[in-house]
């Protein structure tokens, strides 16, 4: 179960790995309300998944340390596992779609990694990695249906309460619920009173449909450059944090990320992937007027 005194257990053990990400004050972003960003891309291996991770691998006994660890990934959450596991000297092995571009590789290979090509697309590499946890007793390290993963992403809203504690509204990108459970469980857990709201790419809706229906909803497909949260059913897991702890979902079209790609790049000297402008995107959508918002 997600609460608070994991999060502060998870929050003492990342400290070993993480770097201390500032949220930056953005008053370009959008003049109406007081924005920040909390800089996860400056992250170590560029991305919050690198808590998660961690601190999955943190949890494991001495015996399934030494079994080995896998995942599946065809970026941020491939090289988050494997510098976790490089750092405790766990075995790792991360199997990636045939399509992933050959720098994700190299670079998840140059942590350690045993990297395994299998499959088109994410849905077959996955299969292909259970089946290999499995057969040789690894453990399965989830990108985001696991509460202890999910527990590692919360410790970015204890960060923020510290630098921000009268934030108003944090708003938080949603691929399949991980970091936006973690986060939104968290901030009402701190504050009660502050919205969370989760943002998704409009080509990938799984979790708005999902929360309209009342179940874990799978979409037919995807489609959307925001290929970080392109996915096709969120965690059954960390549902239930999502239906209780986010306020409301918007959704961003794809030309929207590619404005503000550009602002962000001009005003702000950042390069930001996809999946994290969505919620810079969401600004517009949101009536924010004079409210702290990270």
């Amino acid at each position: 179960m997600l609460t608070l005194d994991k999060v502060f257990d998870a929050s003492n053990v990342l400290k070993e790995v993480i770097r201390p990400t500032a949220c930056i004050h953005a008053p370009k972003v959008n003049p109406d309300c007081d924005v920040y960003l909390k800089t996860e891309n400056l992250q170590v291996t560029g991305s919050f998944k690198v808590r998660g991770a961690y601190y999955k691998i943190s949890q494991l006994s001495d015996e399934e340390k030494s079994h080995g660890v896998i995942a599946c990934s065809a970026g941020n959450h491939a090289q988050g596992v494997a510098y976790a596991a490089k750092i405790y000297g766990v075995p790792a092995t991360i199997v990636m779609p045939t399509t992933t571009p050959l720098i994700k590789v190299n670079r998840t290979k140059s942590y350690g990694a045993e990297v395994v090509l299998y499959g088109n697309v994410y849905d077959e590499a996955c299969q292909y990695a259970l089946k290999l946890a499995k057969e040789k007793g690894l453990t399965f390290v989830h990108p985001f249906n696991d509460e202890t993963v999910a527990t590692g992403q919360g410790t970015i809203a204890m960060e923020i309460f510290k630098e921000l504690p009268i934030v108003d509204i944090i708003l938080v990108p949603i691929g399949g619920g991980g970091l936006a459970a973690g986060v939104s469980t968290l901030a009402k857990l701190l504050n009660p009173n502050i919205k969370v709201i989760g943002v998704e790419p409009a080509g990938a809706s799984c979790m708005k449909a999902s929360l309209e229906k009342g179940e874990v909803v799978t979409l037919p497909e995807v489609n959307t450059i925001a290929d970080g949260t392109a996915v096709k059913t969120p965690g059954d897991i960390v549902f239930p944090y999502i239906q209780k702890n986010i306020d409301d979902i918007i959704q961003i079209e794809d030309q929207e990320l590619i404005v503000n790609f550009l602002d962000i790049m001009e005003n702000h000297k950042m390069l930001v992937e996809n999946s994290g402008l969505l919620t810079v995107a969401a600004l517009k959508h949101l009536d924010c007027k004079n409210k702290k918002v990270v």
